[in-house]
Order: structure tokens, then C-alpha cells, then sequence
């Protein structure tokens, strides 16, 4: 794999450059709706800190182990960058093994896996939580409603008086240096790891589920196999009773008939109770009960899994959720940089109020008013190293967040490395094991009818027998491999998704136009007080 470098903390830019201004227009853009937005784009027109360059990594053209010719000048010519690809869909990836019951259970995981519901409401919040950033860019209006009632005494009379005062206040920062920007920028591109996160969960659940399944149908073929093997050992075991007991078989040949059975038998119960785990794993990933869910028993003899083109490494950075996430998270690394940087500059502010007095009754009128507009601008002008510190802190974090990145990526090849090289062994190993399956039911045939004529002693058809349950138990472990890999190769490919599927940064960090607070989040007290009005 080759790097490149990602952005200015590894390429020496001064991280302390002055903030960047950008064209009323972008801002308007960014800003949004109405003349709160406006005001916002001509007051807020510079960013601190460094702009987010997408990674620009190179992947090789082919898989090593899907293109296994290849020369040596040929692999010189493997290596291609990346570029941005419209993947079409590939839909339910799980459809390919055309197994019903396979896709009655998958279709389960995206309502009832508790894992995936974790996930989704991680996601919810991420989104809320840009909101609540997006919030700091607009400003914050209180109100507050104080109606008195006094009694006092006069010349030896009671005096009654009423009075109500109303005071407005409004706080608002101004977003000069792109602080608050920054913030929900980094906030947006969070809720952009969440949702890959939820992708990679469900993936993640799906993959589990179906590996889990195969698992449970080989168990089943076994199980199979295992009571029509016991069907002939224990025939064979009762004729040699019969033999044992007019005395013409040795009580050794009925023994050891007699204990292939009950091994036989162990044997069986020991898959029988695989199956049985593998049954609650899979009810506990559709979200119930291991006692609520029962997967009847079939054969599944002679299936093959369907090939799973690799594809090109270069697709693969698109298609897998935890590369999405890894690289979101350079985003919201790179903002939380500017962040940092923009807490080097002045923090300015607006506080304007307004306030009405009066004794009862009403109305108000402009002799009763109070207003105040007051401004403001901090500075820090010695902290210790605190904010030089949370700089240095940040730009460490992005370069933490750029090598869990280039980790992802590797890992994710050498699963598909992995994967393609395991398909292509087990599917010779299946060829094989298969061919000596049937060489020994053939075996079996031959010591049995030479055991009948007296040409061979009873010990080389327990042999076959044995050779026998042993090659088939062999190769369906190896189908269930076979399975299992492809399973696996389709897990490390991303399955069905890719990375249009994220929701735009755009479209999360859009600042929606504020509401009032709603009546019925405010004070009781409140609401009496207008109605005594």
C-alpha cells in the first residue's frame, strides 16, 4: 500500500496561519435560512484553521490472491490511485445462496438485533447533536415575567399596590473565527462515522447470522449422514450377535461392532448439541429468545456456495462501512484542529436587553421601557500553555485518527487476500474430499462382502466404516468452510453497501431555521402569569 500525505499537520503548514475568509456566498450557503443567516454570513466570514483534503492513498489494480498468474513486470503495473466510484447497488448480497430460510432470517437482523437498535439510536444522537452545535450560531433569547402584589400602611391606612416587570435578554456569539463552525462541522462528520457505524453493525450481524447458519445446515447433513451410518453399523452389529450367539463369530468381532455403535452414537449427540448452539446464536441475532425460535432440520447435500468476484481494490475503500468511518473521523479530527485555533482569537459577543416596569393596570408604554446594548471581546492573554496545549492535543489526535485509517484499510485487504486465498484451497479441498468419500463407501462395499466369503478379518470393515464416517465428516466441514469463506469474502467486501449511502456532511451540518420554545417546556409559574393577564 502506498501513503500519501493527508494534510498540512504531516506536511509542516503552520497551523497558526491566519484564518481563511471565505465568499459571502459560501457562507450564505452555509449559514442558511432567513436574515438571522445573512447576519450570520457577514459577521462570521473567516475559519480557522486547515480546510479537510479527503486521504489520497493508492490501492493495487488486483487482488494477489484472486490473480494468482500474474508476472512479476505484470505486478509492477498493479498500483493505480483512487479515485471516486459510482458503485451501482448490489442489493441483498445474502440472496445470492438462494436459501429461503436463509433470507427469512437475515431479513430479521435490521428490526430485532439489539446490537443494531444500539447503533441506530447512536446515530439519532449523533444527529441531535449537531443540532445542539448548530445552535451556538444563533442567539439566545430569555424572558422573564415578575408580577408583585404589596401592602403597606399610610397615615394608619392600608396601601395596596401592583406591579409587573418583563425583562428580555439576548446572548449571542459571534462566530468571527469560525469556532462554532468548526464545531458543528466536526459534530456532522460524527454523525457521518455513527452512520457507517450503524452500516458496518448491521453488516457485521448479517455476516455473523449467515455464517452461523451454514454452520447449523452442515450439522444438519451430518446428523444425516451419521443416522444412515449408524442404520448400517447397527445392522451389521446385530447380525454378528446372532453370529456371536450360535458360535459362528468370535464375541471380539461382536464387541467391536458393538462399540462402533455406541461411538457412533457420541458422536451424534456431540453435533446435535453444535446444532443446538448454533440454533440460540442465531435466535439471540434476530433479537429473541433462544427458547421462541426452532429451525427445522433438512438436508442440504450436493449445494455449492456462488462465486464471489473480488472486484478492484480500489472499489474496496468505498464499499466497506469501518473505512467510511475511519476516514469520517479524519474529518471530524481535522475540524476539531480548527477548533483548537480558533480559541487563539478574540471571542466577540452581543448582549443586548430590554426591560418594561410598570404598576398595574396596563397598558405598557414607552415611559415604562429599559433597554440596554452592550458588546463584548475577550481575549486570553496568558493561560499557562492551556490552549497551545489543546492545539498540539488535536493536531495529535488527527494523526492518530490518519494511522487508524491507514490500519482499517490494511486490515481490510488482507481479509480479502485472506478470504480469496481460503476459496481457492477449500474449493480444491472439497474436490477432493468428496472423491474420497466416494472411494470409501466403495471400500466399504468391498471389505464388507470380503468379511461375508471369510477373505478378510471383521477388524478391515470396522476400518472402511471408520475411514468412511470420517471422510464424510471431513468434507462437509470442508464445504462448511467453503461456506463460511465466501461468507467472509462478501463480509470483507462491504456487502451490499457503499459509501454513497452515508448521508451528505452538506446535508447534516445545514443549519436549520430556529424555533421558539415550546409553552409547554416552560414554567408553570410562567404560564400562570400570562393568564392573569
Amino acid at each position: 500500500m502506498n501513503w500519501r500525505s493527508t494534510r498540512s499537520v504531516e506536511s509542516g503548514v503552520n497551523a497558526l496561519s491566519p484564518p481563511k475568509c471565505r465568499t459571502a456566498q459560501r457562507l450564505r450557503r452555509l449559514a442558511g435560512a432567513g436574515a438571522a443567516g445573512a447576519l450570520i454570513a457577514s459577521l462570521a466570514g473567516c475559519m480557522a484553521g486547515p480546510d479537510y483534503a479527503p486521504p489520497t492513498d493508492v490501492a493495487p489494480v488486483k487482488f494477489k490472491e484472486s490473480d494468482r498468474k500474474s508476472t512479476a513486470a505484470g505486478a509492477r503495473e498493479r498500483w493505480k490511485p483512487i479515485s471516486p466510484l459510482d458503485i451501482a447497488d448490489r442489493g441483498d448480497w445474502w440472496l445470492v445462496f438462494q436459501d429461503e430460510d436463509l433470507t427469512k432470517l437475515v431479513a430479521q437482523v435490521e428490526i430485532s438485533n439489539q446490537t443494531v437498535a444500539a447503533a441506530a439510536a447512536a446515530y439519532d444522537q449523533s444527529r441531535q447533536l449537531v443540532r445542539e452545535g448548530q445552535a451556538g450560531l444563533f442567539p439566545t433569547v430569555t424572558t422573564g415575567y415578575t408580577p408583585s402584589r404589596s401592602r403597606s400602611v399610610s397615615s394608619g391606612s392600608a396601601v395596596y399596590s401592583s406591579n409587573v416587570s418583563v425583562a428580555t435578554n439576548l446572548d449571542w456569539e459571534i462566530d468571527v473565527w469560525g469556532r462554532i463552525r468548526r464545531t458543528v462541522e466536526a459534530d456532522a462528520a460524527a454523525a457521518q462515522v455513527s452512520a457507517a457505524d450503524l452500516a458496518n453493525a448491521k453488516l457485521s450481524a448479517q455476516i455473523q447470522l449467515a455464517v452461523a447458519y451454514f454452520s447449523l445446515r452442515t450439522s444438519d447433513e451430518l446428523l444425516a449422514s451419521i443416522e444412515s451410518t449408524l442404520v448400517l453399523f447397527r445392522r451389521t452389529r446385530d447380525i454378528l450377535k446372532n453370529q456371536y450367539t450360535i458360535g459362528t463369530t468370535s464375541r471380539a468381532d461382536f464387541v467391536t461392532a458393538d462399540n462402533q455403535v455406541l461411538s457412533t452414537e457420541a458422536t451424534a449427540i456431540n453435533v446435535g448439541l453444535q446444532r443446538a448452539q448454533y440454533e440460540h446464536a442465531i435466535a439471540v441475532l434476530i433479537g429473541r429468545s433462544p427458547s421462541e425460535l426452532s429451525i427445522r432440520k433438512r438436508r442440504w447435500s450436493g449445494k455449492t456456495p456462488p462465486a464471489a468476484p473480488a472486484g478492484l481494490p480500489s472499489e474496496l475503500l468505498e464499499r466497506r462501512p469501518d473505512i467510511a468511518a475511519a476516514e469520517r473521523r479524519l474529518q471530524q479530527q481535522n475540524a476539531l484542529i480548527g477548533v483548537a485555533i480558533a480559541n487563539f482569537y478574540p471571542r466577540v459577543s452581543l448582549s443586548p436587553a430590554l426591560n418594561f416596569a410598570a404598576a398595574k393596570p396596563w397598558p405598557v408604554t414607552a415611559a415604562h421601557e429599559a433597554w440596554s446594548l452592550a458588546g463584548s471581546a475577550t481575549q486570553t492573554l496568558f493561560d499557562g500553555g492551556l490552549l497551545d496545549a489543546q492545539r498540539k492535543a488535536a493536531e495529535a489526535s488527527y494523526r492518530q485518527a490518519v494511522a487508524t485509517y491507514r490500519q482499517t484499510v490494511l486490515t481490510a485487504f488482507q481479509q480479502v487476500e485472506d478470504d480469496l486465498a481460503s476459496i481457492r484451497a477449500l474449493s480444491a479441498q472439497v474436490k477432493r474430499l468428496d472423491k474420497a468419500v466416494a472411494e470409501a463407501r466403495e471400500a466399504v462395499d468391498v471389505y464388507f462382502n470380503q468379511y461375508r466369503v471369510g477373505t478378510v478379518a471383521f477388524t478391515s470393515v470396522v476400518t472402511a466404516q471408520a475411514t468412511l464416517l470420517s471422510g464424510i465428516e471431513s468434507a462437509l466441514t470442508a464445504r462448511q468452510n467453503l461456506f463460511i469463506a465466501t461468507v467472509n469474502l462478501i463480509g470483507a467486501l462491504g456487502g451490499g453497501w457503499d459509501a454513497s449511502r452515508l448521508p451528505a456532511i452538506d446535508a447534516l451540518s445545514a443549519i436549520e431555521p430556529p424555533l421558539p420554545v415550546p409553552a409547554s417546556a416552560l414554567p408553570a409559574a410562567f404560564e400562570t402569569a400570562q393568564s392573569a393577564r
